[in-house]
């Protein structure tokens, strides 16, 4: 009876962890193959989705195994819980896959939104100056005055570049660019030099 009530302990250990490594074996495997099944243009798929299947086989199969030599209904446990996983990970796969490249396009859209931020301070500094400075409110009152056309685009563009500023989107970099056409046009239209804007 003693050797039975150490084995229990023991064995569910082995089933959590057997448990584990199967469903993070066939959950991986399910996504790398949905993910290399569609191929990149001169890619191999089946190739890649072979060896995709045999890795996850090698890790997979002896999930099952091992813990069955020790207790065969664990065989069965785990057959049923590598399927569930296998059917949750082909069902979330495409959020999956969404989720990955929201990020990829994340990280390759940071130097242009960087970019785009120090073009927009800049831009908005030289606005200010137009803006707040007595002189300059004297010397070029059509910068501030909405009914013009030119001034009027301006504001409606500063506008833009400001909501798409804060809420990171991808129009962000060509709404700063509309930016600085508007205010060298606006400036153009109240006589400014080119060499003072």
């Amino acid at each position: 009876m003693p050797a039975f009530a150490e084995s229990v302990p023991v064995g569910a250990f082995q089933l959590v962890f057997w448990g584990a490594v199967l469903v993070c074996a066939v959950a991986a495997t399910v996504l790398a193959v949905r993910h290399h099944s569609t191929p990149a243009p001169g890619a191999s798929a089946p190739d890649t989705v072979f060896w995709d299947v045999f890795m996850g086989s090698a890790v997979a199969i002896p999930a099952i195994l091992i813990p069955s030599l020790a207790a065969p209904w664990s065989g069965a446990v785990l057959t049923v819980l590598g399927v569930g996983a296998g059917m949750a990970a082909y069902r979330s796969s495409p959020r999956i896959t969404a989720w990955h490249s929201r990020l990829r396009q994340q990280r390759l859209d940071q130097p242009v939104y960087t970019a785009a931020q120090a073009e927009h301070d800049t831009l908005l500094a030289r606005w200010r100056h137009y803006e707040l400075d007595p002189a300059s409110c004297i010397d070029y009152p059509a910068m501030t005055d909405v009914r013009l056309p030119e001034t009027s685009a301006l504001i409606k563009a500063m506008r833009e570049a400001e909501q798409l500023r804060a809420g990171r989107h991808q129009g962000y970099a060509p709404a700063v660019a509309r930016f600085a056409v508007a205010l060298t046009a606006a400036e153009q239209a109240a006589g400014i030099p080119a060499a003072r804007s």
